[in-house]
C-alpha cells in the first residue's frame, strides 16, 4: 500500500504547496491594497460572503449535505470568531499598521492556542520545546510592540493597531479551539463554506454599524483595490484553501503544517516588494523569533505529553487556516 508522498507525483504536491504558501501569504497585503479605498470590514464581509457561496456550491456538487441547524449555529459562532473578530479585525489594524506587522502577530497564533491549553481548566505542563516556543513567541511580540520608528500613521509605533491585531490572533485561536468541539459538517469544504457564509454577512452586519456603509464611496474605489479583492477571494480564500484540503488527503502532515511558518515569511517579503513597507531591523528580529516560536511548537506539539494536555492543544487544520 502507498504513503501520501508516494502516491501523488512529488511536483504536484510541490505546487499545491507553493499555492497555499504563495496565495495565502499575499493574503495580508491584499487586505492592506484592498482598503485603500474600501472599508475593512465591508471589504472582508464581501470577500468571504462571495467565496463562501463558490465553496458551497463545489461542496454540494461534490456530493457534501446541506448544513442542519445546529451545523449552521455552529459555523456562525465559528465565522464570528475567525472571520469577524479574526480576519476582519486584521484588516482594520492594516490601516495603522503594515501587512508585514500584522502576518508575523498572526502567525503566533499557534503559540496562544498552547499557552490557553496550558492554563486552561484540565491544562498540564506541555513538553519543555512547546514551553521554549511560548517563550519565544511572547519574547517576538514584544520586540513588535517596542520597537522604535514611524507607523502607517507618521507617528511612534501604533500601539493601537498592535493590540486590535493581537486581540484578532487571540479570537483567531479562540475559534481553532472551540471548532474543535463545535457540531460542523463533515465535509471540510462545506464545514469551511458554512463559517464563510455566516461569518462573511456577519461582517457586513457589523460593517453597518462601524460607518463603513457611510464612508463608501463606490466612484472612488480604485482598479488596484478590485484587483486586490479579486485576489483575496479567487486565490486566498478558493485557490488556496482548494490546494489545502487536497494537501490533507494527499501530502504528509508535517510537510503542510509548514505553510505556518513560510506564509508569514512571503507576507513580509511581499510587503517590502509590494507595498514599500519598510523592513526595521525590530521587525526582521521579531520575524526571526515569531517563525522559530512557531516551528518549535508545529515540531514539539506532537512529541509524547499527558493525554490530557494532548487533548486540548491540539489544533484542527482546517479551522485554523481561513485567511
Amino acid at each position: 500500500m502507498k504513503n501520501k508522498s508516494q502516491a501523488n507525483p512529488v511536483y504536484v504536491v510541490g505546487i499545491a504547496l507553493l499555492f497555499v504558501y504563495l496565495f495565502w501569504g499575499g493574503t495580508y497585503v491584499g487586505m492592506k491594497i484592498a482598503i485603500e479605498t474600501m472599508p475593512p470590514f465591508l471589504m472582508a464581509g464581501v470577500r468571504f460572503f462571495a467565496a463562501g457561496v463558490v465553496l458551497y456550491i463545489i461542496a454540494r456538487l461534490s456530493g457534501a449535505k446541506r448544513p442542519v441547524t445546529r451545523e449552521w449555529r455552529a459555523s456562525a459562532i465559528v465565522g464570528a470568531l475567525l472571520l469577524l473578530g479574526g480576519n476582519g479585525v486584521v484588516a482594520w489594524s492594516e490601516q495603522r499598521v503594515s501587512s508585514s506587522i500584522a502576518s508575523l502577530i498572526v502567525a503566533a497564533v499557534p503559540v496562544w492556542m498552547m499557552l490557553m491549553g496550558w492554563l486552561g481548566r484540565g491544562g498540564k505542563r506541555p513538553n519543555t520545546g512547546v514551553i521554549a516556543g511560548i517563550v519565544l513567541g511572547l519574547l517576538g511580540i514584544a520586540v513588535l510592540v517596542f520597537q522604535p520608528g514611524k507607523g502607517e500613521t507618521g507617528t511612534a509605533t501604533d500601539l493601537i493597531g498592535i493590540i486590535t491585531v493581537l486581540a484578532a490572533s487571540i479570537s483567531w485561536a479562540v475559534g481553532s479551539m472551540y471548532s474543535r468541539s463545535a457540531t460542523m459538517p463533515g465535509s471540510p469544504l462545506m464545514a469551511t463554506a458554512a463559517q464563510m457564509l455566516t461569518g462573511g454577512a456577519l461582517l457586513v452586519i457589523f460593517s453597518y454599524f462601524t460607518g463603513d456603509w457611510s464612508t463608501l464611496n463606490i466612484s472612488g474605489i480604485s482598479m488596484r483595490s478590485y484587483l486586490a479583492l479579486a485576489y483575496l477571494i479567487t486565490f486566498g480564500s478558493i485557490v488556496g484553501y482548494t490546494a489545502y484540503i487536497w494537501l490533507l488527503k494527499n501530502a504528509d502532515a508535517t510537510l503542510v503544517s509548514t505553510y505556518a511558518f513560510v506564509n508569514p515569511v512571503v507576507a513580509v517579503l511581499l510587503g517590502w516588494l509590494l507595498v514599500g513597507e519598510q523592513l526595521t531591523l525590530n521587525t526582521l528580529i521579531a520575524a526571526v523569533i515569531i517563525i522559530g516560536a512557531v516551528v518549535l511548537v508545529t515540531v514539539f506539539r506532537g512529541k509524547p505529553q499527558p493525554a490530557a494536555t494532548q487533548a486540548a492543544l491540539d489544533i484542527q487544520p482546517q479551522q485554523q487556516s481561513i485567511h
